[in-house]
């Protein structure tokens, strides 16, 4: 299946398979009903995807299913929440081709919505195994990967730089509807950043579109992995010399350090803890602008949109809001 990437570098069609998940371009829309906000509109990546489950992680999986079935895998190794849409998204995707999946599970604070993912999870058909902390599940991987036969690995978000391709990918997407006329260009990108795959993607794909007035501005959600500008710009920077590799010849840009911004003041008390904020967004959104958000990663990017809005401190020009929810 080919894309945007393969349209705008031809060589890829040979070198770097996509699998079609999920149908695009994704819908645009303004958000006419939010307090103190002159002109944001939302890109709904929660209507991607066409199996059980839609959003970001789907977006990374067109690339890396195609890689672990070239590779003759036939089972997935990841990690992530209790509450995890990588893994759920994983399983009933992965299971279309024909791989099972596993999944180590780090403990995150329970509420509603970790236990109708657990729910989930445990009828998904995955293994599941609670490793309850970073430093266990380190411990255990040994052990999983001699128990699943050489498994495929996968961090945790699906973000590696193969992974990081789906956001590339729906930048380029973003630009034709740019060109299209469905939307303003805009001046910067929220979004949530949980493992920082769709911030280094959206970073390294607005640079290929052209789209060097747009800033991307990530919101921290997480305090388990390293989710710095160093390690987001080398996440990037990799999935270049990945694409470099396969055979892209890539415009010479470089990646401004002012247009990419992680800001951390909205993750509350860590990875999957609401914070009081993050409800207040999640009940003005769902209200407001009929947009359905969850804890852990959208409430807080929405939090965060309209605390910049009130204060001045997003950049003059539209905002775009990256939505990257999608249950089925």
């Amino acid at each position: 299946m080919t894309g945007y990437l393969h349209e705008r570098f031809p060589a890829l069609r040979d070198t770097l398979e996509r699998v079609a998940l999920g149908s695009g371009p994704t819908p645009v829309r303004r958000l006419d009903h939010l307090p103190n906000c002159a002109s944001v509109w939302v890109k709904d990546d929660g209507a991607y995807g066409n199996g059980g489950w839609g959003g970001n992680k789907v977006r990374k999986l067109e690339w890396l299913l195609p890689e672990v079935k070239r590779q003759r895998r036939r089972t997935i190794l990841t990690v992530g929440g209790l509450g995890t849409n990588w893994g759920l998204a994983t399983t009933l995707y992965a299971r279309e081709f024909g791989l099972h999946t596993a999944l180590a599970l780090i403990d995150q604070p329970v509420d509603e919505h970790v236990e109708a993912q657990l729910q989930r999870l445990r009828a998904s058909g995955a293994d599941i195994y609670l490793t309850h902390s970073t430093t266990r599940t380190v411990v255990a991987a040994p052990y999983l990967y001699l128990r699943h036969r050489r498994p495929y690995p996968l961090p945790a978000g699906g973000s590696s730089p193969l992974g990081a391709l789906g956001y590339v990918e729906a930048a380029l997407e973003l630009a034709a509807q740019i060109r299209a006329g469905a939307i303003p260009a805009p001046s910067c990108i929220v979004t949530a950043v949980g493992s920082g795959g769709t911030a280094a993607g959206l970073y390294l794909g607005l640079a290929l579109a052209g789209l060097t007035d747009t800033r991307v501005i990530g919101i921290v959600v997480n305090d388990k992995l390293r989710l710095d500008h160093r390690s987001v710009t080398s996440l990037a920077r990799r999935a270049a010399r990945l694409l470099q590799r396969r055979g892209a010849i890539l415009p010479q840009s470089h990646l401004p350090a002012d247009r990419l911004t992680l800001l951390r003041d909205w993750l509350g008390a860590g990875y999957g803890h609401p914070t009081s904020r993050g409800a207040r967004a999640l009940k003005l959104a769902h209200d407001t602008e009929h947009l359905d958000l969850e804890p852990v990663y959208t409430a807080k990017a929405m939090a965060a949109l309209l605390d910049l809005a009130a204060s001045g401190r997003l950049p003059d020009g539209p905002t775009l809001y990256l939505h990257t929810y999608g249950p089925r």
